[in-house]
């Protein structure tokens, strides 16, 4: 297995980017494809990649290690990626492949999303990223990054003389 936001509230740690031209036509969105993009040097998803990429992640602190839990059911732990870049990002990304269809098959609904996910997520600086450990059980991935123990103020006594 590899290493990988529930809330409406600005998280400054997140690098998720938001794209206010998304769903639209025109523009940058996931919707668009190709040339006419106001912004080219964003990667490109696909509409299925954009309903799988807002794929919730929580993200706790405890007095000992900062705690994120993400929802990837149906997945495998080796359909999972977690990693650290630049020594404090953690980034959690994978892929879900969409269902073989046949030719006598008839679909009625698909609810489903498949495609790519990747969250970036930005490590305070008392994280330890080098001793980050990953589980999965019953489709809930959960990554525990350690963090450093707080620096105790040093008490130094002073003989009063007289």
């Amino acid at each position: 297995m590899s290493m990988i936001r529930r809330s409406n509230v600005f998280d400054p740690f997140s690098l998720d980017l938001f794209d206010p031209f998304d769903g639209f036509p025109f523009g940058s969105g996931s919707s668009s494809s190709g040339g006419g993009s106001l912004f080219p040097s964003f990667p490109r998803t696909s509409s299925d990649t954009a309903a799988f990429a807002g794929a919730r992640i929580d993200w706790k602190e405890t007095p000992e290690a900062h705690v994120f839990k993400a929802d990837v059911p149906g997945l495998k732990k080796e359909e999972v990626k977690v990693e650290v870049e630049d020594g404090n990002v953690l980034q959690i990304s994978g892929e879900r492949n969409k269902e073989q269809e046949e030719k006598s098959d008839t679909w009625h609904r698909v609810e489903r999303s498949s495609g790519k996910f990747l969250r970036r997520f930005r490590l305070p600086e008392n994280a330890k990223a080098e001793q980050i450990k990953a589980s999965m059980e019953n489709g809930v991935l959960t990554v525990t990054v350690p963090k450093e123990e707080a620096k105790k103020p040093e008490v130094k006594s002073i003989q009063i003389s007289g």
